[in-house]
């Protein structure tokens, strides 16, 4: 199988557009210390398929382009997606579907504060607590109903897993 094929470059560009599509239909909730960017739920598939490493990561860093936070957000969080959604996909043998969720509402509650405290002058724990809790709604109760729903449909995983060789 050739390394990027024609199907899994289409694959995740698809998943980046709807992230970003999403992102910015969402756009007034997905940005303030109390986050709810309802597309983060989808990062739960990288459970499934490593191309939605580099869908979620492209998605978030165009969407941060955006942000009120300026190019720290894009830096940083872009990277906080992207070591979320390398973790997931690491610990996809080891853990369950709702602790999975947790990784990207600690790593996201982390360093989005760090990021609001950095640019507002804020208080670091309280904008981790509350990044943190739009995180845990977006994708630990959202994003694990949904996508659990998702694996209960074979067609839908058949495209979630799409381009996947079973020997990988």
């Amino acid at each position: 199988m050739e390394l990027f094929n024609t199907r899994r470059i289409t694959n995740i560009g698809v998943m980046a557009l709807i992230y970003v599509v999403i992102s910015l239909i969402c756009s007034p909730f997905a940005y303030q210390d109390l986050q709810f960017r309802i597309s983060e739920m989808f990062i739960l598939l990288c459970l499934f398929n490593k191309d939605y490493i580099i869908s979620f990561t492209l998605g978030c860093f165009i969407v941060n382009l955006w942000s009120p936070l300026g190019y720290i957000d894009v830096v940083f969080g872009t990277t906080a997606t992207l070591i979320s959604a390398i973790l997931i996909y690491r610990s996809r043998s080891r853990i369950n579907m709702f602790l999975a969720s947790l990784i990207p509402v600690i790593i996201n509650g982390l360093v989005v504060a760090g990021e609001l405290t950095h640019v507002e002058h804020t208080v670091y724990w309280k904008n981790a607590c509350m990044v943190a809790l739009g995180e845990f709604a977006c994708i630990s109760i959202a994003g694990v109903i949904v996508v659990n729903a998702l694996r209960k449909n074979k067609r839908a995983m058949k495209l979630i897993t799409a381009g996947l060789d079973i020997r990988q």
